[in-house]
């Protein structure tokens, strides 16, 4: 980990905003009638996706991809001004919670005000044409990192955004050199002592790809070097298979436990059902007495939890990134007093210092999970199709609180009765 990482972010939760499609406006002023019932439900941090212009040339769709980024020092005039910006992010702050912003520091958009200016700062192909190495990303082309101009650009924004929001998230961030982010984290630090990092670690697949490829990709173990939180998305394949019935749950639970046994103590894992860039989980999960069960666990899980806006209505279409679709509120679902419910428990009952370990039942699918730290033993029991069951638990026979529904369960001789809803059971130390 980053020595100077807040244990804190490992009870947290992040709400992600797209403010193209979060209102029927799509800007930043709009967002502000809604930060009430945003930090209702626990929400400690906002996450804006990319919040500055979109580059014209080569743009997907009517609008553009907000991460074909045109200009890194200013905003997205279709979203207001820089300084309806400041006041919503002012409103934030008077609200409790913090802001950060997505930072794409892999590439920009043909043309951005960076290639005009400094065309030296990009990737060339062999016919001398800027492009992107891989991928299909024919909005955008690739930064060059060995031109040290390059670094202090970027960092100089950096530090010019450090000095309004709390954060940033950034995007492909395994594609920049590690060596970049690190010494970032220390210039940033002296505007901002408490910046937030997130990085958006790759999935497996893709960088060993890029490796093969003869391109640097981040390891994971090594970018908490430079940042508080990653991705999970070294397992999210695995995840993804889960979803599509393509593998047991016990899959994915030996991948939970690996990283708590691989990675550096403290690790810092953001957890996540779904975000901009995958499926809606309602999509996966229609029936709600089971999505209930994978919204209660996605709390449960190591790591700061993040939840993408439209998540709390169960909505199953996910917004395009190139033309402007508002989230649907009205599905007749609300999982919020559920992620409420569970914030809480996030924060009074889980600490930084966890140790975690899991156990599946794949023929009934149910999660038996159990989070050990100074204090208490946190024990979940998820059924993730909503099934009814008695199921094996590490507690010792007697009566515990269900912190989730309010209930009494009764352990007897390491089992219990599992009714379809999700538990979570506390053994004080």
């Amino acid at each position: 980990m980053a020595h100077d990482t807040d244990k804190n972010l490992q009870t947290q939760v992040i709400y992600s905003v797209y403010v193209r499609a979060h209102t029927p406006e799509g800007t930043f002023r709009a967002v502000i009638p809604d930060l009430d019932r945003i930090r209702s439900f626990g929400t400690d941090i906002i996450w804006f996706m990319p919040i500055h212009p979109i580059g014209i040339e080569g743009k997907k769709g009517s609008l553009g991809c907000p991460y074909a980024n045109r200009d890194y020092r200013s905003v997205n005039p279709a979203y207001g001004t820089l300084e309806d910006f400041k006041e919503l992010v002012n409103k934030i702050h008077a609200r409790g919670m913090k802001v950060m912003i997505d930072v794409v520091y892999n590439h920009t958009s043909p043309d951005s005000v960076l290639y005009q200016k400094h065309p030296e700062f990009f990737y060339h192909d062999a016919q001398g044409r800027p492009g992107n190495r891989y991928g299909d990303w024919a909005d955008v082309i690739d930064l060059d990192y060995t031109n040290p101009g390059l670094w202090d650009y970027q960092i100089e924004s950096l530090r010019y955004w450090a000095s309004i929001v709390d954060g940033f998230r950034c995007d492909v961030a395994s594609l920049v050199p590690l060596d970049f982010w690190k010494r970032a984290r220390a210039e940033v630090k002296q505007v901002n002592p408490d910046c937030i990092w997130l990085a958006e670690s790759v999935h497996l697949s893709f960088a060993c790809e890029a490796r093969r490829l003869g391109f640097d990709a981040m390891r994971d173990s090594d970018g908490f070097e430079a940042f508080d939180m990653e991705y999970d998305y070294d397992i999210r394949e695995v995840f993804d298979k889960l979803l599509r019935h393509e593998c047991p749950l016990s899959h994915w639970i030996d991948m939970l436990n690996f990283q708590e046994g691989e990675y550096p103590a403290n690790y810092n894992k953001m957890r996540c059902l779904e975000n901009h860039d995958q499926p809606r989980i309602a999509s996966f999960v229609p029936d709600m007495e089971a999505l209930v069960n994978w919204t209660a666990m996605l709390y449960f899980l190591k790591g700061t939890t993040l939840i993408y806006a439209g998540q709390e209505w169960a909505d199953r279409h996910l917004p395009s990134l190139f033309e402007q679709e508002p989230i649907d509120r009205e599905t007749g679902m609300n999982l919020m007093p559920l992620m409420k419910k569970m914030a809480a428990a996030k924060k009074a009952l889980f600490t930084g210092e966890d140790h975690f370990w899991a156990t599946a039942d794949d023929g009934r699918k149910i999660a038996v999970m159990e989070r050990s730290g100074p204090e208490r033993r946190c024990v979940g029991v998820f059924s993730l199709l909503g099934e009814s069951a008695k199921v094996k638990v590490p507690l010792p026979s007697g009566e515990y609180l269900n912190h989730i529904g309010g209930n009494t369960v009764r352990v007897e001789g390491g089992t219990l009765f599992c009714d379809g809803t999700p538990l979570l059971l506390t053994e004080e130390r």
